[in-house]
């Protein structure tokens, strides 16, 4: 990887990072409606694995799905503008945080229920491997949804039919406000032996880790059209969801987070590879600058027409 596309990643990393922050004021601000689940600590895992994807290639998320879609390049005013509510959003302000979507880039969205997106992802990859143009089908879920019987299924479904799915399992270490092994009696890799899917565990706190991986797991599936699993292990470091003040998690656990932030990991990469501390501050001004007229264009946009609640919802007999 050159250091430029190092760079790059970097700066997709840091534009995350800061819009989460500033949707996490404009949410205590009361400026967002409904909850807020972020996605900081867990940068690295969507730009690195979306480094090797195209428009062309679909994407489903979870309720912690900020990263992902950003990380796929949706319109950032279109994407604060869906989560205050204004007409203008991507899904006209219908969505909110935990829904998300823009399939002009394959981004199918984002989902509240815990591993739903996993067999709407498996039935895109059914539909890309009839279609027969080496595009993948990509599904970001947490640990905590494991033990859920649609995972089996999906991951059974997508063996037999040998179908392009590329599994992303956050494993942050929680399901909600329980430890995973609280939850889940196996783990990720033998869940990938069992149904004879390949499997590539890696640091998903290091970005150019989770790149490599995605990049030589993608390029098998575009060639050979089969499933695959990759185990990024991370960290949360905001609550379960904005408000939740952690109490059942060590204090010294959350103390350590600083030495494992992905933006820092990437920074002292990148500075190591001889990139100037004036080039990371200039990166840093710009996604500054790219969020505050975001937030600009979306804090002026209109509110929907309460006579557009149903559109796009339902259609006339025979329409």
């Amino acid at each position: 990887m050159t250091s430029d596309e190092r760079t790059a990643l970097y700066r997709r990393m840091l534009l995350i990072r800061r819009a989460e922050e500033r949707l996490q004021k404009l949410f205590l601000d009361g400026r967002v409606p409904g909850f807020l689940h972020l996605s900081i600590g867990q940068e690295a895992i969507p730009v690195g694995v979306s480094s090797v994807l195209g428009d062309r290639d679909t994407v489903s998320s979870n309720h912690r799905g900020h990263g992902h879609t950003l990380a796929k390049g949706v319109d950032l005013t279109g994407f604060f503008a869906e989560i205050l509510g204004r007409a203008t959003g991507l899904c006209k302000g219908r969505g909110g945080s935990m829904h998300v979507a823009d399939f002009s880039k394959g981004m199918l969205g984002a989902n509240g229920i815990v591993a739903a997106g996993i067999p709407i992802t498996t039935g895109s990859a059914l539909a890309l491997k009839m279609q027969g143009e080496g595009h993948v089908a990509v599904v970001y879920f947490g640990d905590g949804a494991l033990a859920e019987g649609v995972v089996h299924e999906c991951l059974n479904i997508s063996a037999l039919w040998s179908l392009p799915v590329l599994f992303v399992c956050e494993n942050n270490g929680w399901s909600e406000f329980s430890p995973t092994e609280n939850q889940l009696a196996t783990s990720v890799e033998k869940l990938a032996t069992a149904f004879s899917i390949e499997y590539a565990g890696v640091d998903g706190n290091i970005v150019a880790e989770v790149a490599a991986a995605a990049s030589r797991l993608v390029s098998r599936m575009r060639k050979t059209s089969a499933p695959a699993i990759l185990e990024c292990r991370t960290t949360r470091v905001r609550g379960h969801f904005e408000g939740d003040r952690q109490d059942y998690r060590d204090s010294e656990e959350i103390e350590s987070l600083d030495a494992r932030d992905p933006i820092r990991l990437a920074a002292e990469a990148l500075t190591e590879a001889g990139v100037s501390a004036q080039t990371l501050a200039a990166i840093d001004e710009e996604v500054e600058a790219s969020i505050e007229a975001a937030v600009e264009a979306a804090l002026a946009a209109p509110l929907p027409e309460a006579g557009d609640l149903a559109a796009d919802v339902y259609t006339r007999a025979g329409g």
